[in-house]
């Protein structure tokens, strides 16, 4: 039996791919943050699924983690890790608190660096595992090829994911190692429905604050009318188990407006975006 571990496993993507993999034959071991998310999918998911408990920043959790299930691998290499785990922080770059900023790099980049490096040595970077090198599947978005106002963090954090699995790729060749980027566009998760829960009363003056009521509203939108987790699911499936994957799948709903917006002149889609939310400047007199 094949594992691998899936940071994020509580909700959305990261449940899809639990379950979906357990389907295939897997076992899989999940990170979730609360005790009540673990008995719950202990539960619900069946004998093969192992939760983890810990935050992917917290580095000493990982790591103890880490070394949970390769006791449990008795020396076979782990067949995967699925870095899924994140947060999307919206608000304009010049007044967003610099903590809200840095937390949002921390989840996002910091924590898929913390997780790589304690399960790549059980993937085969440690030539003491036994069987097939295992990959390496790092969730990105179609905001790590384009931003959006008022998202900067969240897509700044993607274009980060994106270089830094295009390192990792070429680094790993050493071990046998391959890395596998998976770009989503919208999908119905809960980490778009948590946008009805932001707190924009900081703005309220701020002259961003009619464009951030906008971007809420679309945030919202998104976690109803994006992709089912479960088709991102069996491509990360794909990911871990085709003979010779691509680099890169990017999955998106609305796939020919993605190719729109790489096509046309950069300046024109600032200015449909801009007219969009609200953000044209005002006419002078």
């Amino acid at each position: 039996m094949k594992s691998v571990v899936i940071t994020g496993a509580s909700t959305g993507i990261g449940f899809a791919c639990s379950k979906h993999l357990l389907a295939r034959g897997f076992r899989v071991f999940g990170s979730v943050r609360k005790q009540a998310d673990a008995d719950r999918l202990r539960s619900e998911l069946g004998a093969n699924f192992t939760p983890l408990l810990f935050d992917v920043t917290d580095e000493a959790a990982v790591k103890a983690a880490a070394e949970e299930v390769r006791a449990a691998l008795a020396g076979e290499a782990l067949a995967g890790l699925v870095n899924n785990a994140g947060i999307a922080v919206a608000g304009p770059v010049t007044e967003l608190p610099i903590a809200q900023f840095r937390h949002q790099m921390e989840v996002n980049v910091i924590g898929p660096v913390i997780a790589t490096q304690a399960f790549a040595p059980l993937l085969g970077a440690d030539p003491a595992m036994k069987g097939e090198r295992g990959r390496i599947v790092m969730v990105s978005s179609v905001a790590g090829r384009n931003g959006n106002p008022l998202l900067a963090p969240y897509s700044t954090s993607k274009h980060a994911i994106e270089g830094l699995s295009e390192s990792l790729r070429r680094e790993l060749m050493l071990f046998g190692i391959d890395v596998i980027v998976i770009a989503p566009g919208a999908v119905k998760t809960p980490i778009w429905a948590k946008a009805d829960e932001v707190d924009l009363s900081p703005y309220q003056a701020s002259p961003f604050f009619p464009a951030l009521q906008r971007i809420r509203a679309f945030m919202l939108n998104l976690g109803k009318s994006g992709l089912p987790a479960e088709t991102i699911a069996a491509r990360v499936a794909d990911a871990l188990t085709l003979p010779a994957p691509k680099v890169r799948y990017e999955i998106a709903p609305d796939a020919m407006r993605q190719w729109i917006v790489r096509v046309l002149p950069k300046r024109t889609v600032d200015r449909i975006i801009a007219k969009r939310l609200g953000l044209m400047p005002a006419t002078r007199p």
